[in-house]
């Protein structure tokens, strides 16, 4: 695996951030979130990345804009990856008026632990939090999201809805 799979695979995780927040929860429609990742990569691929004149990430936030349909505000789950093509399954563990913590166990090619925990400011604000440890295509994988998501507006114009499985 290249260097560059590695970190696609390691980003990927981090487009979950974006994502748990609705769970019986938020409104449908246009929001913007934004999310700081953090990756601890490993020695060696660190020494990879510099080698191959990559810059090594830093932690900077980013903003989307994400459209959530109903049936996703809707769903008694947190939107998660298709277990499928992913491997990971995504299971709430509490779930309060105003917060959730769900667990993430991967067994494919992201093999490891994660958690999300989100907590809901009404209906139109969210923040928290998501971590996984363990391995992605066999290279060590620690990553550390934290999130906050604002609804803008109920028309998502040209933004499509999200794609992530929720049943």
């Amino acid at each position: 695996m290249t260097v560059r799979k590695f970190w696609l695979g390691a980003l990927a995780l981090t487009v979950l951030a974006a994502a748990p927040a609705f769970a019986k929860q938020g409104k449908a429609g246009l929001w913007n979130v934004t999310s700081t990742t953090e990756i601890a990569l490993p020695p060696e691929t660190v020494a990879a990345m510099k080698k191959a004149g990559q810059s090594l990430p830093a932690a900077q936030p980013v903003t989307v804009q994400m459209c959530m349909s109903q049936a996703e505000v809707d769903s008694d789950r947190p939107p998660h990856p298709d277990p499928a093509a992913t491997g990971c399954d995504t299971k709430v563990v509490k779930r309060t008026a105003n917060a959730m913590t769900a667990s993430m166990v991967c067994k494919g090619n992201m093999k490891g632990t994660g958690t999300i925990q989100v907590t809901y400011d009404g209906n139109e604000r969210y923040s928290g939090f998501y971590s996984f440890k363990g391995s992605t295509g066999g290279r060590a994988t620690d990553v550390t999201t934290r999130f906050r998501g604002q609804w803008v507006k109920a028309d998502c114009g040209n933004v499509k809805p999200y794609s992530l499985r929720t049943q």
